[in-house]
């Protein structure tokens, strides 16, 4: 760790890094940070006002922050952990090399490290690694002036006052949430369970998944959620502002997945130029593979094809027609899914949702397809021979099969997913499009020689 002092910077070099911040507000600061080099941004941190630095590394949108906080002295470093709120320290502290860790854990409150040896033995993406352990809790026999005192006294070191937590006073145990609302509208002299609500509180286990938080958080409209043991005591708490910084990656990873590569940890500047190959080359390369039966599936109707070479002309058509049904069905799956209004037990109601509509669809397009081929020939655009009827007829009733296909496979894939325990985001639209050209030329062919035989074939 680098370990020059705050103090051997001169009063000029300060304010010429100190400068261009001056004025800003704390995310124009943060984003003018961002845009520095770790060195220079480390250099810059030491000639900010202290109080400015701590709001900035306070907020998520602030980008190489362990990397800064291992170039900072180590007794600056430690400050700075101590400042910021703790499920944010963590964040930061657990990026940290062992050695850097160790070297700061020595200088570290004992409070901080308290808190952060409990946030970091959580999951990731769980409700106990996303909680703060900065909350305002009072006992259940204070009046609404003491506990107003008590907030007066302890905010600033607390990441929100907006809820606060009633107690038991013996047991610890959470009996009653307020909000501060009601807090200041009611009587000083009134217990503090006179304004508190009436129903219990929600509350969540500490290994509860993130994306239940952001649904329960939603649907009972909570500024925090607290998060309790088995005996009710409350072990912190998750704000909004950090269940929507996590859900915004969650669903960025989720967007990843979806064009058919792996979740990037970090910012597309931020990755490596081998680390970005490493992500993209193994789902590009199992797409690949899943293309090449695309072709065997097209040498095993060579023969037809050197009969009607007309038919070579939809196969892009056809083959994008089933992928685009499908990618809409599982986009559509894999959001409903994720926000729990469908559950695994209802594949069977998507199953017989999805496949009249994959037939109507499917008989749109036909029919566009049929009066395209009808025009082209009869306006002399295009010649597709005498049985350019029968062709239309193939090429609609092709696309019928497919879309539906398409829909119905795009629709249980997330499922699938799902229920063999991978993220249903996994089911990617190249993965669905792939599947779909394979079973497409199938379906299509197979039509063809239906129609065909004895004409063309």
């Amino acid at each position: 760790m680098n370990q020059t002092s705050r103090h051997t910077f001169d009063a000029a070099a300060a304010a010429r890094l100190a400068a261009p911040f001056a004025g800003l507000n704390i995310a124009d600061g943060i984003e003018r940070l961002n845009a520095l080099e770790p060195t220079q941004a480390a250099a810059t941190v030491l000639a900010l006002p202290w109080p400015r630095v701590i709001d900035m590394f306070d907020r998520s949108e602030l980008q190489h922050a362990s990397t800064i906080i291992a170039l900072l002295p180590g007794d600056d470093a430690a400050r700075l952990l101590d400042g910021i709120a703790d499920d944010r320290a963590a964040d930061i502290f657990v990026e940290l090399d062992d050695a850097t860790r160790a070297g700061l854990a020595g200088r570290l409150g004992a409070g901080t490290l308290a808190s952060l040896r409990t946030l970091m033995r959580y999951p990731p993406g769980t409700a106990g690694s996303l909680m703060t352990t900065e909350f305002v809790s009072v006992p259940a026999h204070w009046t609404v002036a003491e506990t107003l005192a008590h907030i007066r006294h302890v905010e600033r070191s607390r990441e929100t006052v907006y809820a606060i937590y009633v107690l038991d006073a013996q047991t610890r145990a959470l009996l009653r949430m307020v909000s501060l609302r009601r807090l200041i509208s009611g009587d000083p002299e009134a217990s503090i369970l006179d304004v508190a609500q009436e129903t219990a509180p929600v509350t969540v286990a500490p290994l509860l998944d993130q994306e239940e938080i952001a649904r329960l958080i939603r649907r009972h409209d909570l500024l925090a959620i607290p998060v309790v043991d088995d005996a009710g005591h409350v072990l912190g708490i998750v704000t909004v502002d950090d269940i929507i910084d996590t859900m915004i990656a969650e669903t960025t990873e989720d967007v990843q997945k979806f064009g058919g590569m792996a979740a990037l940890e970090k910012p597309y500047m931020q990755i490596g130029f081998g680390h970005m190959i490493r992500k993209r080359a193994g789902w590009l390369s199992a797409l690949f593979l899943g293309e090449m039966l695309t072709a065997s599936a097209m040498q095993h109707y060579e023969g037809a094809l050197s009969q009607a070479i007309v038919l070579t002309l939809f196969i892009p058509l056809i083959m994008s027609s089933g992928g685009n049904s499908g990618s809409q069905a599982t986009s559509l799956l894999i959001r409903g899914l994720a926000l729990h209004e469908v559950r695994l037990r209802d594949w069977w109601r998507v199953a017989l949702r999805e496949l009249p509509t994959g037939l109507l669809l499917g008989t749109l397009l036909g029919v566009i397809a049929i009066v395209r081929i009808a025009v082209w020939q009869i306006a002399g655009f295009h010649d597709y021979g005498a049985h350019w009827e029968l062709i239309a007829a193939t090429v609609g009733a092709a696309l019928v099969g497919i879309v539906t296909f398409g829909s119905l496979s795009g629709s249980m894939l997330p499922f699938a997913m799902q229920r063999l325990g991978f993220d249903p985001a996994s089911a990617s639209a190249p993965f669905v499009a792939t599947l779909v050209d394979v079973t497409g030329l199938v379906i299509y062919f197979s039509i063809a020689s239906m129609i065909l035989g004895g004409t063309l074939l």
